[in-house]
């Protein structure tokens, strides 16, 4: 039996835990983590860094029949913890795990915050840009950090992509004589030195308490229904993506949370709104002023976070991370330039929807050029309209091409291990 042990919270190991350390023949753990437990002066001690190295100890001690192994870990280590490893290498029922105080759960206590509405990210040997779109999206998520990827590198993404964001960096949790909690602006993060393994608490201060009681913990579920009317967005002269095309084109960005999202000549905002409330990080941009309003209008008005960027593509685009979908509206003369940027550099798929026939190869050939499959549909519809006499007939919106290109797979795997 491999006995996990959640410590390194503030909580003392109780008597049972006491016991089963006091009888190991081999304990594994951080050195911090090590250093702070009274261990057996005969017992072996492997301190955790590369984690293949330490499982091949563990399976080696085990094959002694009278072993007794401990892990120490911190808080709940079944919560992106090490038990995920042990179960995969030992089996599940090998595992006698005793969970203690989540870093996270402690975190949120110090600061009198309920943490049922938050959305929690690991970064810890992981890639960065999934925690801070996570961060741009969501009005309370909590970062556990790692090497690379800690309090000031978070803080420096955030700082120019959401400098309205609030960051509570918890550190030596549990440690009576270490332990701070510091509330700052991204930025001032990003100036300091940190403990990489932290937790990092990132908050919208006016949507930091969801108004009504939940029944399912996290973020909240994705949207009842999409592709909504018109009517539910402010707009000017019926210069919105009508709903029968906003459908198709969000099934093929796949909007999804942790993605970063790029809607171009975004008129209202109506794509980059839907695409937000599935969780994703937005950037609209728009060259008018008032386009810009509208945006902001219809983001509020659907409770989700949209940056608005004023100005005219593909020039401002060279300032916005690379995303992982691009949708783009409407159809200028520069609309194959457009396209050619935003296909070299989407991490997974671009859906252009235009109105122009003369246009549909110069789009095709931008995507192709990139390195994209390239398909796409002429979309005709008709919608029920009344008629005098308590009759009705088919009145015929103009059609609309939506062609997408998608990156190959294994580019997109590629991409994401980078």
């Amino acid at each position: 039996m491999i006995t996990v042990i959640g410590t390194g919270t503030g909580a003392p190991l109780s008597v049972r835990d006491g016991e089963a350390l006091a009888a190991a023949t081999l304990v594994v753990g951080a050195r911090r983590h090590l250093a702070a437990a009274e261990l057996p002066v005969d017992a072996q001690q492997v301190v955790l860094g590369p984690l293949a190295p330490a499982l091949d100890v563990i399976d080696k001690e085990r094959a002694d029949g009278a072993a007794q192994v401990v892990v120490l870990a911190s808080g709940d280590p079944g919560f992106f913890g090490i038990v995920r490893s042990l179960a995969e290498r030992f089996g599940a029922d090998a595992l006698d795990v005793r969970p203690g105080v989540p870093s996270v759960a402690v975190a949120f206590a110090r600061i009198g915050l309920p943490w049922d509405d938050a959305v929690v990210v690991s970064a810890h040997g992981r890639d960065l840009r999934t925690a801070v779109n996570v961060c741009r999206a969501h009005p309370k998520t909590a970062v556990l950090t790692g090497p690379g990827a800690g309090p000031a590198e978070l803080g420096a993404e955030l700082a120019y992509r959401a400098a309205e964001r609030t960051l509570v960096v918890a550190t030596a949790l549990g440690d009576p004589e270490h332990e701070r909690i510091e509330r700052m602006t991204p930025a001032q993060a990003a100036a300091r030195e940190w403990d990489a393994v932290s937790v990092v608490i990132c908050l919208d201060e006016r949507r930091a308490l969801s108004p009504a009681q939940k029944t399912v913990a996290g973020a909240r579920p994705g949207p009842d229904r999409w592709a909504l009317d018109e009517a539910e967005f402010e707009h000017r002269d019926s210069m919105i993506t009508k709903f029968e095309v906003r459908a198709l084109a969000l099934a093929r960005l796949g909007p999804r949370m942790g993605d970063f999202v790029w809607d171009i000549g975004a008129g209202s905002g109506s794509v980059a709104v839907e695409c937000a409330r599935f969780g994703a990080a937005v950037a609209a941009v728009e060259k008018t002023a008032d386009g810009v309003e509208r945006i902001r209008a219809n983001a509020a008005a659907h409770g989700v976070d949209v940056r608005a960027v004023h100005g005219a593509a593909p020039t401002v685009l060279s300032h916005l991370a690379d995303p992982d979908a691009v949708f783009i509206g409407g159809g200028g003369a520069d609309l194959p330039a457009i396209v050619s940027v935003c296909a070299r550099r989407a991490r997974r798929t671009v859906v252009v929807a235009l109105a122009a026939l003369d246009r549909v190869p110069a789009v095709r050939e931008a995507l192709s050029q990139a390195g994209l499959v390239s398909e796409g549909v002429l979309l005709h519809s008709s919608r029920l309209a009344p008629l005098p006499g308590d009759v009705t007939r088919l009145a015929a919106a103009n059609p609309v091409f939506l062609l997408w290109g998608d990156r190959p797979a294994d580019s997109v795997n590629e991409g994401a291990t980078q």
